[in-house]
């Protein structure tokens, strides 16, 4: 099934990012800009994601019965494998290039995508930085975390600690109870600007891998869903991992890439 032409070209059509905007990541290594797609762009994807989302989920156990990681929400990856469509979505060039922009890279790689979708009722995603998972070289990597609806306070927006990817204490834990207690205590007592706030229709956030994020609980009665697509700098080269999620990273979204070298598998094509 194709998508329809107007949308298509939506998803390519550049968006003119200006010098205060590439400032403000460089300097808090988060930020939030409006007006990234429009309703009908986005009522598609929710569409197609969110059925997609359906078919792929394999978690039937309730939410409290589950791990704090587990009752964050609903993980699936690389759905641009599973759809033709949503391939469109993850490869928009109007994305990559933003993220190529608010890094100042030449151009940008596609790590992978994943759809997180955060049931009614669904609790926390702990404070973490999400390159603690990564085999990866540098810090050039930014994630676009889109909702695929207006996202109110009571659904769980990102949280972010500006400029919290100065610290380092605190990058050796995984997502779970601890991280949220000590990457908590450590940023209190520094003086990084705690950011949470609603998410308008169309509004996309861009966060580099070691800036320090969480999200609070939904407390509504709907989905909060939301769509990532994780991008890193097109030269990214593999390091040797560091521990077993690294492993498991390597061996899952980097196949047959070699420490040293270029990540340059079949399945991190350069997007812009």
């Amino acid at each position: 099934m194709n998508i329809p032409i107007a949308i298509q070209e939506k998803l390519n059509q550049p968006y003119p990012l200006t010098q205060e905007q590439i400032n403000f990541y460089q300097q808090n290594r988060f930020i939030k800009i409006k007006k990234i797609f429009d309703a009908e762009t986005l009522t598609y994807f929710n569409s197609v994601i969110s059925e997609r989302v359906t078919e792929m989920n394999k978690i039937t156990t309730e939410i409290s019965e589950r791990t704090t990681y587990g009752k964050a929400f609903l993980q699936l990856f690389n759905l641009w494998r599973e759809d033709e469509r949503i391939k469109q979505f993850v490869f928009s060039k109007r994305l990559a290039k933003i993220a190529a922009e608010l890094m100042k890279t030449e151009g940008v790689r596609l790590y992978h995508d994943q759809a997180l979708y955060k049931e009614a009722g669904g609790g926390i995603t702990p404070w973490h930085a999400d390159q603690y998972y990564w085999p990866l070289e540098t810090d050039k990597t930014v994630t676009a975390w889109i909702p695929l609806q207006e996202t109110s306070l009571e659904m769980g927006p990102l949280e972010f600690s500006a400029g919290s990817h100065q610290i380092v204490e605190g990058r050796e834990l995984e997502i779970g109870d601890d991280s949220e207690i000590v990457i908590q205590q450590r940023l209190r007592v520094t003086d990084f600007k705690h950011v949470v706030e609603a998410f308008d229709l169309g509004e996309v956030s861009f966060h580099s891998g070691w800036v320090f994020h969480r999200a609070g609980a939904n407390t509504t009665k709907e989905m909060r869903k939301v769509m990532t697509v994780i991008y890193m700098d097109r030269d990214m080269k593999l390091k040797k991992p560091e521990n077993k999620n690294q492993i498991n990273d390597w061996n899952t979204w980097c196949p047959g890439a070699e420490v040293g070298q270029v990540i340059n598998s079949p399945i991190n094509p350069v997007l812009y």
